[in-house]
């Protein structure tokens, strides 16, 4: 589930971000120039996790064209979140600009939350009724700066959760086709599925505007999911990159792996690398197709090179497939099949507490974690836990002692001894 929280500038969006994801850094500034990948989160709230996106980022700092800016924001997150936090600032009451909003979400039909943040007294707690004048229910009063009141918002946002698996989908693997405008995703699409349309069972997918095909031939059966090319261009030129990041989100969060295309000519761009970093925090598994490389020189640019430049850059999480295709020409269109089914099985693999163990405690061995502070770290077992991604926790007598650069060298011993290839790993130091 997508949540978004929209309202006007310097009500508390940002706080309210950080506190609801746990992060220890402000996510916008007033200007515009906020980086994509801070304005996305995660969170989990009573066993059950969403996304959290703020909106917040992508106003540019003018009086004059605030409003219109607002409204654009809040169009996108009407059409691509589940449900809306409108967050307003109680001790400027209610000001046109949310009067704007509020007329938006009212129109929307969509679930709506209405927040008053900087609620920290109770003279505060009856300035806040004057929202009941927006008609979007009652609103919640919270202090996103000292977190009074976040508790009960985020137990009215799990409430809106809901098991929304369609009831004709079968439980086989969903592959999702990423990456930015342009790079061959809809010819991938095609080259897949446009040969035997017989083979293809269209239906329709669990969001508004994800449609699920069923591929079931050469011994491979999967759903593709297709966001690609859903919505004319010209409804988000203003937003683009804001927008990109929510599709992005929505097809990400329904797939198991992500193939992600990127354009052979161009070459791994800022954006891809963003791409990357929402499927490690969705800990999907990750393809990487480098498209159009039948208009690569070859003598000048070999497929060897060209791999250690995306692995450069997407470092360390390197343990992953790169395949050099030409989809226009259909070339290795297989070849992605089979590396897409070996990263969904290698991200559901398990590996039994007592083979884990005998590998592991061998290379803890030959090289144990640093000390600190004259204390000495002792990990004990490991297991692995049960669920939809390989995660791994290792109990030990200091776990706050374990930094990253150690969790790293578990995690390469791991991928060294059992095939996790194309799929993120999580490393928990527990406590004894």
């Amino acid at each position: 589930m997508i949540v978004a929280i929209v309202g006007r500038p310097n009500v508390g969006k940002s706080t309210l971000f950080n506190r609801l994801t746990e992060s220890k850094q402000a996510i916008v500034d007033e200007t515009s120039g906020v980086t994509r990948d801070r304005l996305y989160g995660k969170s989990d709230w009573s066993g059950k996790e969403f996304s959290v996106i703020d909106t917040g980022g992508y106003i540019r700092n003018s009086d004059d064209i605030f409003e219109e800016e607002i409204r654009k924001q809040v169009k996108i997150a009407i059409d691509e979140a589940n449900l809306i936090l409108f967050v307003v600032d109680v001790t400027s009451g209610i000001t046109d600009l949310d009067e704007s909003v509020a007329q938006m979400l009212r129109k929307a039909n969509k679930d709506v939350v209405l927040v008053v943040n900087k609620v920290d007294n109770n003279q505060r707690i009856l300035d806040s009724h004057v929202f009941y004048k927006f008609g979007l229910g009652e609103p919640l009063c919270i202090s996103s700066i000292n977190g009074s009141g976040t508790g009960e918002l985020l137990d009215k946002i799990v409430t809106f959760i809901k098991d929304d698996k369609a009831e004709d989908e079968l439980d086989i693997p969903k592959y999702t086709v990423v990456g930015r405008p342009n790079v061959g995703k809809s010819s991938l699409i095609n080259a897949l599925i446009g040969e035997d349309r017989n083979i293809v069972t269209p239906i329709s997918g669990t969001t508004r505007d994800s449609i699920y095909t069923r591929y079931n031939k050469f011994d491979h059966d999967f759903y593709l999911v297709d966001t690609a090319g859903i919505r004319k261009k010209g409804k988000v030129t203003e937003n683009l990159e804001f927008y990109s990041v929510l599709r992005s989100i929505r097809s990400l969060e329904k797939a198991d792996v992500c193939l992600l295309l990127i354009d052979a000519t161009q070459g791994m761009e800022s954006q891809d690398l963003n791409i990357i970093k929402l499927i490690q925090k969705n800990k999907k598994g990750l393809v990487i197709l480098v498209n159009k490389w039948d208009l690569i020189e070859k003598e000048t640019n070999t497929s060897k090179d060209y791999t250690k430049t995306i692995q450069d850059k997407i470092a360390p999480f390197v343990d992953v497939p790169i395949i050099f295709t030409s989809v226009i020409n259909k070339q290795r269109i297989h070849k992605v099949l089979e590396e897409a089914k070996n990263v969904y099985e290698n991200r559901i693999r398990r590996i039994t507490t007592a083979k884990l163990n005998e590998v592991m405690q061998e290379a803890i061995a030959a090289y144990p974690p640093p000390s600190v502070k004259g204390k000495f770290v002792k990990i004990k077992y490991v297991t692995q836990l049960n669920t939809f991604y390989p995660s791994f926790a290792f109990f030990c007598n200091l776990p706050q002692y374990v930094k990253e650069p150690y969790k790293r060298y578990l995690e390469n011993k791991l991928r060294d001894h059992f095939n996790f290839t194309g799929t993120p790993i999580q490393i928990y130091m527990r406590k004894k």
